[in-house]
């Protein structure tokens, strides 16, 4: 079989099938050749015909059943994949065939999976209703913050800081992606001061208070982090998905902790950014879904990311949409918002999402009490359908954060 055998484009797709839908761009071949290739590496073949495929090997073969332009539809029966692999099934769909001599430029812009092997993974605990639930918060957006300075704040510094930000109006704070267990802030120190914080601030304001400690590591001591976090009374784990894989990340799901997880897609814009050659978030997203993360990143649309309003929408469909009896996992916005954007994040998002504001909070020139309870009034303003200038009249903490930052795109 060589690489046009692979094409097909009178075959049907069974429900079956792992259905990929790829960008192709051909280098000094043609488009059906080209697609053919991706089939047939990812698949049965090879450049060349073999003399050691049997019969019952090619009804294995992956086919090419659309071509439209530079987007291609491949079908792969799921046989090929191993349920409940995601590396294996990875391997296949989007790994050697980045490297084809014959590809330019190859994105793999969304995969469709049968129901057989989504339920081959546990998918999300606890999803939007769960972490709802949880916070017992129903009416309105979280408020979420990361600690900022990103790294260096002792651990006593960290913990002021969270107890500042959930004081003000906070449910959430969040590490940031590339705090660890440095010596200026060590892990186990930090979970235990953060969460007497926590209980603190939950105590002073009668509203629940979350921290997401970021446990991102090498497998068993990533388990170990998570062990240590529910011990003390922790209820949400935060893991750096790309960077840890998702091998650690499915190894973490199976454990099925009592506890949220938090995806970072700290590095995604290595594999997203270029929209001719990668993966798109879309199809991170749903990968992501399928293991079992409760929340995830999904771009801003007002913020400082790159992604468009129609690649943000994408991927909260992912996550939100209708995936053989998966939870809906939660969107969560972050990169360069303040209260200013609010009324636009709403607009877009609704009101199951996550803002989560770093420097638009812990910037305020008040401080993070001031910038938390700014970015409260800013979320009742905009429920109220209130325009945040009018509202800041009467809302010294607001007022200085537009005056600071203006209102964005909303007024």
């Amino acid at each position: 079989m060589r690489y046009l055998d692979f094409v097909n484009l009178s075959y049907e797709p069974k429900e079956t099938d792992v259905v990929c839908v790829f960008y192709v761009e051909p280098d000094g071949v043609s488009i059906s050749e080209a697609a053919g290739g991706v089939a047939a590496e990812s698949s049965i073949g090879t450049w060349t015909e073999l003399t050691t495929i049997k019969p019952y090997v090619k009804e294995l073969a992956a086919h090419v059943f659309s071509i439209d332009g530079n987007t291609v539809k491949i079908a792969y029966p799921i046989e090929l994949f191993e349920l409940g692999n995601m590396p294996n099934i990875l391997s296949s769909i989007s790994g050697n065939v980045f490297g084809l001599k014959t590809i330019k430029h190859l994105r793999l812009n969304d995969v469709y999976f049968p129901s057989e092997l989504i339920r081959s993974f546990k998918g999300p605990k606890y999803g939007v209703e769960g972490v709802r639930n949880l916070l017992g918060v129903y009416d309105r957006p979280l408020v979420g913050t990361i600690i900022k300075p990103k790294l260096g704040l002792k651990t006593a510094d960290h913990a002021q800081v969270a107890y500042e930000a959930w004081v003000g109006g906070c449910d959430i704070v969040k590490d940031d992606e590339n705090l660890s267990s440095q010596k200026f802030n060590p892990f186990e120190d930090r979970v235990i001061k953060t969460l007497e914080s926590r209980d603190k601030a939950q105590e002073e304001t009668g509203e629940r208070k979350v921290y997401m400690v970021n446990i991102t590591a090498e497998t068993e001591e990533m388990l170990r982090r998570a062990d240590f976090v529910l011990n003390h009374g922790g209820e949400y784990v935060m893991v750096d998905i790309l960077t840890c894989g998702f091998s650690a990340l499915q190894s973490l799901r199976e454990q099925d902790f009592n506890l949220v997880v938090h995806a970072h897609r700290a590095g995604h814009a290595a594999f997203t950014k270029n929209p001719r050659h990668g993966i798109s978030m879309r199809v991170i997203a749903k990968i992501s879904r399928i293991i079992g993360v409760d929340q995830l990143h999904v771009g801003t649309v007002v913020g400082k990311m790159f992604e468009t309003r129609e690649e943000v929408a994408e991927n909260c469909k992912a996550i939100r949409e209708e995936m053989k009896g998966l939870k809906p996992v939660l969107p969560v916005a972050s990169g360069g918002l303040y209260p200013g954007l609010v009324p636009a994040l709403i607009d877009f998002f609704g009101l199951d999402f996550v803002i989560q504001a770093g420097g638009g909070i812990h910037g305020h020139r008040e401080g993070t009490v001031a910038g938390a309870k700014a970015m409260r009034q800013a979320v009742d303003a905009t429920l109220r359908n209130i325009p945040l200038s009018k509202y800041a009249e009467a809302h010294r903490e607001l007022k200085i954060a537009l005056d600071m930052w203006g209102t964005g795109h909303q007024e």
